[in-house]
C-alpha cells in the first residue's frame, strides 16, 4: 500500500457492500446458523435545545461503514442471505424543498452509492414485514438504543441487539484500500494546514489566530471539518494533554504544540508537532525534541508482523529514560527508574492508537483500570501488531 495512488482510488465507490459482507461474516463466526437481516438507522435531523438552529450533523459511524452515505434520516436493510443492501431515503417534502433545495433522489443515490437498491424511508416498516413474514425464525440484528419508536421489527421471530455494535467495531479495525487513501487525504490536507501554522507563527500574536490558520488551510483545501478540536498550546499550556483554551498570547513563550487534525469524508487524520514560535530551539528544548524524535524513529522500526504493541509502548519508555538520564534529568539506575514507572511522569498516555472513522478508532480495546500506569492510557492493546 506504500505506493496507493490516493487520487485515483478515491474516483471510486466507497466499499459499503464489501463492509456489509464482512460484518455479516463476522457475526456468522459468532452465530453459525444466523440468518435475517442487519438493521441500521442515520443519524437524524435535531434542533439545538431552545433553538431553531440545527445540531451540527455527524453521521453515525457504523451506519456510514455500511453505507458510505453521510446524509440525515436515512436506514439500511442488509439481507444476510442474499448478500443485499438496500438504502432508505427520504421522501420528497415540497415544503422542505423551498429551504433546503432538492434531496438526492433514488436514482441519484443508486448512483452515488455502493447499495443494491434504493427506496423511499416511507416503505421501510412495509419492507420489515415483508422480509420477516417470509421468514419468521429469521433474526433482525440491531445495535441498542438505534431504532426508532416507528420501527417494529414484529414480524421476526428473533432479534439481537448485542452482536452488531461488536461485529462493526472490530471489522473497522483493518482498513481496506479505499479506507486507507480517505485516511492519506486527510492527512495530506493536515499536514499542510500543519505547515502553514509553522509559517505564520511568528507573525502571530495569539493561539486562536494559529487555530484560525489551521481551520481556514483545510477548508481552502476542501476539508470542512476537524476530526476533533484542536489543541493550539504556546508554552506550559502544552504540557495540558488535551489543551483545549487556545486563546492565550505568545509572548514570552518559547515553544508551540500544535495537536490538530482535519477530517475526508468521515476519516481522521491526528497529527501533533511542537516547534519553536521564533523559529529557533533553544539548547534545552532542542534536546528534548531529540529524545521525542528517537522514540518515534526507534518505535516505527520496530514494527513489524508479530511484535507485541505493549513491547513497542515499553521501548518508547526506555528511550526516554535513557534521554532524560543523559541530560541528568533523570538519575538513577535505568532499571530501577522504568520498575518504578518515574517515567509515566513524563508520558502518561499511551503509544499511538487506532486512526479511522474515529480518530480513536474502533478495536483498541483500552483497559483504563489497568493497575499499571505505564499501560493504564494505552488505547491499542492487541496482543500482536499485524502489518497489511
Amino acid at each position: 500500500m506504500a505506493d496507493i495512488d490516493v487520487e485515483n482510488v478515491l474516483k471510486g465507490k466507497y466499499p459499503a457492500k464489501a463492509h456489509a459482507k464482512r460484518v455479516a461474516e463476522y457475526i456468522l463466526t459468532k452465530i453459525p446458523d444466523a440468518t435475517g437481516i442487519i438493521y441500521l438507522e442515520g443519524r437524524a435531523d435535531a434542533l439545538l435545545e431552545d433553538s431553531d438552529e440545527p445540531v451540527p450533523f455527524r453521521q453515525r459511524r457504523a451506519f456510514f461503514y455500511l453505507t458510505g452515505v453521510d446524509a440525515a434520516n436515512c436506514y439500511l436493510i442488509y439481507d444476510i442471505a442474499r448478500e443485499h443492501s438496500t438504502l432508505f431515503i427520504p421522501p420528497v417534502d415540497p415544503d422542505s424543498v423551498v429551504w433546503s433545495g432538492l434531496p438526492l433522489s433514488p436514482e441519484d443515490a443508486l448512483a452515488k452509492y455502493d447499495v443494491d437498491s434504493v427506496l423511499p424511508s416511507t416503505e421501510l416498516n412495509p419492507q420489515l414485514a415483508r422480509l420477516g413474514g417470509e421468514k419468521p425464525d429469521s433474526t433482525v440484528f440491531a445495535i441498542p438504543d438505534r431504532v426508532s419508536d416507528a420501527v417494529t421489527f414484529i414480524e421476526f421471530g428473533r432479534k439481537d441487539f448485542d452482536i452488531l455494535g461488536e461485529a462493526v467495531d472490530e471489522c473497522r479495525v483493518i482498513k481496506d484500500e479505499y479506507e486507507i487513501a480517505l485516511i492519506r487525504k486527510a492527512n495530506i490536507i493536515s499536514g499542510a494546514a500543519h505547515r502553514a501554522v509553522m509559517e505564520s507563527v511568528r507573525k502571530a500574536s495569539n493561539e486562536y489566530e494559529l487555530e484560525g490558520v489551521f481551520i481556514g488551510e483545510c477548508l481552502k483545501r476542501g476539508a470542512k471539518k476537524q476530526a476533533y478540536p484542536s489543541i493550539v498550546a504556546a508554552g506550559r499550556a502544552a504540557a495540558t494533554l488535551h489543551y483545549v483554551h487556545n486563546d492565550k498570547d505568545l509572548a514570552g513563550k518559547e515553544l508551540l504544540l500544535l495537536d490538530a487534525g482535519a477530517e475526508w469524508q468521515n476519516y481522521a487524520a491526528d497529527i501533533t508537532r511542537t516547534f519553536p514560535i521564533s523559529g529557533k530551539f533553544s539548547q534545552k528544548s532542542r534536546a528534548i525534541y531529540d529524545i521525542v524524535l528517537k522514540m518515534q524513529t526507534d518505535t516505527i522500526a520496530e514494527l513489524r508482523d508479530g511484535v507485541s504493541w505493549d513491547d513497542v509502548h515499553l521501548l518508547a519508555h526506555k528511550v526516554a529514560i535513557d534521554g532524560l538520564l543523559a541530560l541528568g534529568i533523570l538519575k538513577g539506575d535505568r532499571e530501577e527508574i522504568l520498575r518504578a514507572r518515574t517515567s509515566a511522569a513524563f508520558l502518561p498516555h499511551g503509544l499511538g492508537h487506532y486512526l479511522g472513522l474515529d480518530t480513536h478508532d474502533t478495536g483498541g480495546h483500552p483497559n483504563y483500570a489497568d493497575a499499571d500506569p505505564l499501560f493504564r492510557y494505552l488505547r491499542c492493546t492487541p496482543t500482536f501488531l499485524s502489518l497489511f
